[in-house]
């Protein structure tokens, strides 16, 4: 069981059987009643943002969650094919389940699958993925020194702001939670 006193930004609990993840929590104490804390919570199946108000010292349950490593090994139609890498077990996996995540996976990458309750419901990919530049504006000489931006599209399929000076067929490193450029990869 977690407290609401224990309540900190990315702790997982269990609400209405859903499993959610709070963003952001705010104790607040009354000057007669009794305290409580306000949560904004992201489910974790469904990745509905709702806001819900507890009272302090309540107890909610830990949810079921378990994360394997998996390896992405090919798309297929509208499903996307993982393998564990323990037990070699392919799952195959929708648009929907990936979400986001989707943009940046490129084949035979590992990534963990977080399930709930024995069914898969989140795939995070890494942190930084290293992806090639297909498609992009040509830099010019001397744009380099402006510190704008142009529009990219990578291997992935993915749109990402990049520096004036890359090029179709350079390598990046990207953010994957934000999906953003951090810069190239020497090669």
């Amino acid at each position: 069981m977690i407290s609401t006193s224990d309540f900190k930004r990315g702790t997982k609990i269990e609400f209405k059987d859903e499993p959610y993840e709070i963003l952001d929590f705010q104790h607040v104490k009354m000057g007669r009643g009794g305290a409580f804390v306000r949560t904004k919570m992201k489910g974790l199946r469904t990745g509905k943002i709702i806001e819900e108000t507890f009272s302090s010292g309540d107890k909610l349950p830990k949810p079921e969650l378990v994360e394997k490593e998996m390896q992405y090994l090919y798309r297929q139609d509208d499903l996307y094919y993982f393998m564990d890498t323990v037990t070699y077990e392919q799952v195959p996996l929708t648009e929907e389940q990936l979400g986001d995540s989707k943009r940046y996976l490129k084949e035979n990458m590992n990534v963990s699958i977080l399930y709930y309750k024995g069914e898969p419901i989140a795939v995070e990919p890494p942190m930084f993925v290293e992806l090639e530049v297909v498609e992009t504006e040509p830099g010019f000489k001397g744009d380099t020194a402006s510190g704008g931006s142009k529009p990219a599209v990578l291997e992935t399929g993915a749109s990402v702001k990049i520096p004036f000076h890359i090029n179709v067929g350079d390598v990046i490193k990207v953010d994957t939670r934000t999906g953003e450029y951090i810069e190239r990869v020497k090669g």
